[in-house]
């Protein structure tokens, strides 16, 4: 997975009146709902922030996102505005960005299962993938600052990389989505042109848990098909402890300032995990706190690029 640089044409809305583009750019003046209801984004565009408890003020617009992720800091309005735009130029070169893992006919014995699906970055044809779960307490999902940007993040090393919309409520049925998800990609890799055999699972606070429960117990035990678990599981700013005789390799990162998910549960559990002679990596970032997504401009800033590298690593471990 070589790094390949990845441009972002300019987010300047004037282009789009000097150019023969489809869809317009959004900037950072533009409204939420705008960019909710942009033509590029038709059927899921309420999707792209978490909305699932509020009721939306029409007038927020994307420089004051803040308020709708209370759980979550170091909210970066650029990397916010190149995150939708980076989608947008996805569908302007006719990408499907968003898949349902879930058939109609499971919709309809649970409505509840009507606000899921994926989102699809695509890197190289037939590379890895990974998938993508944003954390909010399952109480909402933060997608927009540690779900798109990641997965930017991760296209521009050539990896295919997924952003999984789930229930909220409560991290098992969460969990049931992310094991569904799983085996829809599994299932349907021809078609999306992706390796299977050497996955990755994300996850950032409530969404670190769902994928170390993967990681631990697999997706048959939340419902899904018996697949292989992840190769490596990439764990943000969790205090989950629980673990497996059979743990993937993972590599966690948490602010040292952290209120929320304390640096200690985190650093215990890769402790076991090292002496179980599992391969684990543990970063502790200083001067930051909990949700600091790509930690622009923090302590933290560079840490995707790291968990890219450990990734790697158990690829080329793996064929060895």
């Amino acid at each position: 997975m070589n790094r390949t640089k990845v441009s972002l044409r300019d987010t300047d809305p004037i282009r789009s009146l000097v150019t023969n583009m489809r869809y317009s750019y959004v900037n950072k003046d533009d409204s939420v709902e705008s960019v909710i209801n942009h033509p590029a984004f038709k059927k899921f565009g309420q999707y792209l922030f978490p909305l699932e408890k509020i009721t939306l003020d029409e007038s927020i617009k994307l420089n004051d996102i803040n308020d709708l992720l209370p759980y979550h800091h170091n909210i970066n309005a650029d990397t916010t505005v190149n995150s939708i735009n980076y989608m947008i130029d996805k569908v302007e070169n006719g990408e499907t960005i968003f898949y349902d893992y879930y058939t109609k006919l499971q919709k309809k014995e649970d409505q509840d299962k009507e606000s899921t699906g994926l989102f699809f970055f695509r890197g190289k044809s037939c590379a890895p993938f990974a998938v993508i779960c944003a954390g909010g307490a399952f109480s909402y999902i933060g997608s927009i600052h540690e779900g798109f940007p990641y997965a930017i993040e991760l296209n521009k090393f050539g990896c295919n990389a997924f952003v999984i919309q789930y229930r909220i409520g409560n991290g098992q049925r969460a969990t049931e989505d992310l094991a569904a998800a799983i085996t829809y990609i599994f299932n349907n890799a021809k078609m999306l042109q992706v390796d299977i055999d050497n996955y990755s699972l994300w996850g950032s606070s409530a969404g670190a848990i769902m994928a170390a429960k993967i990681g631990s117990y697999g997706t048959e035990r939340f419902g899904g098909d018996m697949l292989p678990k992840p190769i490596a599981v990439i764990m943000a700013y969790s205090s989950y402890s629980d673990y497996s005789e059979n743990e993937p390799a993972t590599f966690a990162v948490v602010g040292e300032e952290d209120k929320i998910a304390r640096s200690m549960s985190m650093e215990h559990r890769i402790l076991e995990l090292k002496n179980k002679g599992i391969p684990a990596e543990f970063h502790k970032y200083p001067s930051i706190g909990h949700g600091f997504g790509l930690g622009i401009n923090t302590s933290a800033e560079g840490w995707v690029e790291k968990a890219v590298r450990f990734w790697e690593s158990q690829i080329y471990y793996q064929k060895k």
